[in-house]
C-alpha cells in the first residue's frame, strides 16, 4: 500500500471510530447515551490502535501532523514527505468525520443544543481561556510525541529486528498511552494533540448539511493546531537533547 494513502485510510479509521464514540455518548437517543468519559477515551484509544494496526506497515502509522513533523526533526522521517502526509491526515479526518455523522445524523438532528451537535466533529475547552487551552494541548501532545519517538526507536531482538513502532505490536503501548493521556489530561479541552483530528471534522461540521448547527466556532479553532504543534516541537527537542 503507498504511505500516503495508508495514512488517509489510517486516520479515517481513527476519527470514525473516535467521532463515532462522542455520537454515541452525547447524543440522544442513541444506545450509548450517557456513557461517559471512561466510555469515549476508551473507545479513542481502540482507534488509534485500529489504525495502527492496519498502516503500521506502511507508513509508520503516524495518523496526526504533529507525530509526523516530530519524526521530522528528529530524523525519523523524510522531510519532502512532510506536505503529503499532513494533506492525507486532514483528509481521512474528514472522511471520517464525515461518515460518523452520516450513521448519526438523525440523532443529530434530534440534538436541540448547537454546541452538542458541534461537539461530535471537534474539541472544545471546559473553561474557555486561550492560554490554558493551548497549554493543555501542548502538554497532551509533548507527552504523546515524546512517549511515541522512544516506542518508534525500540526493537525486538530475534532472527530480524523488529520495529516495536510498526505494526500491531506497536499498537498496543500507542493504544495505552493515547488511553491515558485522555484520562488524565483530557478535561481541559477534550484532548485533541492532533491538528488534523480537530481541524478536519471542525470543516466538515461547516459544510455538512446540519440543522441547527450553530458556529464551528473558528475563534477557537487554531488552539487545538498551535498547542499540538508547540508540544511536538517541545518534545522532539527534549528528544535530541537527552538522546535516544
Amino acid at each position: 500500500m503507498n504511505p500516503t494513502l495508508a495514512e488517509f485510510i489510517g486516520t479515517t479509521l481513527v476519527i470514525l471510530l473516535g467521532t463515532g464514540v462522542v455520537a454515541n455518548v452525547i447524543l440522544p437517543g442513541t444506545k450509548g447515551n450517557g456513557g461517559g468519559l471512561i466510555a469515549i477515551t476508551t473507545a479513542w484509544a481502540l482507534a488509534v490502535f485500529c489504525g495502527v494496526v492496519v498502516t503500521g506497515p506502511y507508513s509508520g502509522a503516524h495518523l496526526n501532523p504533529a507525530v509526523t513533523l516530530a519524526l521530522a526533526m528528529v530524523g525519523k522521517f523524510a522531510w519532502e514527505s512532510v506536505g503529503a502526509y499532513v494533506f492525507a491526515q486532514l483528509g481521512g479526518a474528514m472522511l471520517g468525520s464525515g461518515l460518523a455523522w452520516l450513521m448519526y445524523r438523525h440523532h443529530v438532528d434530534l440534538a436541540e443544543d448547537p454546541g452538542l451537535k458541534r461537539g461530535i466533529f471537534c474539541t472544545d475547552p471546559s473553561i474557555r481561556n486561550y492560554t490554558t487551552s493551548v497549554i493543555s494541548e501542548a502538554i497532551g501532545t509533548f507527552v504523546l510525541v515524546f512517549v511515541i519517538l522512544y516506542i518508534s526507536g525500540a526493537s525486538l531482538d530475534g532472527d530480524t529486528k523488529t520495529p516495536i513502532g510498526l505494526g500491531s505490536l506497536g499498537a498496543i503501548p500507542v493504544a495505552f498511552l493515547v488511553w491515558v493521556i485522555g484520562l488524565a489530561l483530557g478535561g481541559t479541552t477534550g484532548y485533541a494533540i492532533n491538528p488534523a483530528r480537530d481541524l478536519g471534522p471542525r470543516i466538515m461540521h461547516q459544510i455538512l448539511p446540519i440543522k441547527g448547527k450553530g458556529t464551528s466556532d473558528w475563534g477557537y479553532a487554531w488552539v487545538p493546531v498551535v498547542g499540538p504543534i508547540l508540544g511536538a516541537l517541545a518534545a522532539a527537542g527534549l528528544y535530541l537533547l537527552v538522546g535516544s
